[in-house]
């Protein structure tokens, strides 16, 4: 049986929002060990690039003049799309709650429809609209009605920016880059964002601590060397995820894609339950169902045909 694109597309954005959803149950590990988010996510785009640079050798057989034609999407993957996105939510997180700087993060699908709307001066279908609404409310039951608060102003500036270089991900990952393939994409990105990160933290801009002992994982009933589940986060929650959510984005779009990909909040709360105890409310699951509402409402959305041109007069 022919699997479709589409198919396919749906497939790598739903092992790309479950892979993102890990990242939160290993890294909270760490964190609470002493290492600072600095050091974590650069240590994570670090050897995520490694991981994806095999396979990024692989796909471009030779071909590395694709590598300097996408320049350009592959500077603004790395610079923005990754580096600015982490530095941005970490500065976001260290003034405001977390949750709040979440809910204002993943705001990316509103402002790719925004934008949308104001370059095309065509307003989005109902159906974009009630998505949006759906997905968004969905989004605030997950995290948390309390995220929803008056807060730090310099906290909220930097959280938008972080919702702001999220959307430029998803704009970068669902255009044609040349015929770049998505792993490189990923693995180039990665690459190159984490010697930018490594010089936001060692400059000071934010801390930058790691330790190396041994770190408590599934609720702190199994104790595990530093490195485990750095790694996990690595390959699972930032190769694959960046991999696979590169590649359904540029089969499905940038919109559909990004509003897929809120759904990584409610992998994250999934694994947050099942792997470190943390609660799990009716409140939340009924959030999940929201979001994935909004996504059927986004995805039924139907193109736009253009019109038929006019039978010559005789």
């Amino acid at each position: 049986m022919r699997v479709s694109s589409k198919s396919t597309g749906l497939i790598a954005a739903a092992v790309s929002f479950i892979s993102f959803g890990t990242s939160g149950a290993f890294v909270k590990p760490l964190l609470e060990a002493g290492w600072s988010p600095a050091a974590a996510v650069t240590v994570r785009a670090l050897l995520a690039g490694l991981v994806l640079l095999p396979f990024v050798v692989f796909s471009l057989r030779g071909r590395w003049d694709l590598l300097w034609q996408a320049r350009w999407p592959v500077l603004g993957m790395g610079v923005v799309g990754v580096a600015a996105t982490q530095v941005l939510y970490f500065a976001a997180i260290s003034r405001i709650p977390v949750a709040t700087a979440l809910l204002i993060e993943f705001l990316a699908p509103l402002l790719l429809v925004g934008f949308t709307w104001a370059v095309s001066r065509r307003t989005p279908a109902p159906v974009v609209l009630i998505g949006s609404v759906l997905a968004i409310g969905g989004l605030v039951l997950v995290i948390g009605p309390g995220a929803i608060q008056a807060v730090d102003p310099i906290g909220l500036v930097a959280a938008f920016g972080a919702a702001i270089a999220c959307a430029v991900y998803f704009a970068i990952a669902g255009r044609p880059n040349n015929g770049l393939p998505p792993v490189a994409l990923a693995g180039a990105g990665m690459l190159l964002a984490a010697p930018v990160l490594a010089v936001v933290g060692l400059t000071g801009l934010l801390p930058f601590t790691a330790t190396f002992g041994d770190v408590p994982l599934f609720d702190g009933e199994t104790a595990t060397a530093w490195w485990v589940p750095l790694l996990v986060v690595a390959v699972i929650g930032t190769a694959l995820a960046y991999a696979t959510g590169i590649t359904a984005s540029g089969i499905l779009g940038s919109r559909l894609g990004s509003f897929i990909a809120l759904l990584e909040v409610v992998s994250a709360s999934l694994f947050a339950w099942l792997l470190l105890g943390e609660g799990l409310t009716l409140l939340q699951l009924f959030g999940g169902v929201l979001i994935v509402g909004g996504i059927a409402s986004v995805r039924a959305e139907r193109p736009v045909e253009p019109a038929a041109p006019a039978l010559a007069q005789t």
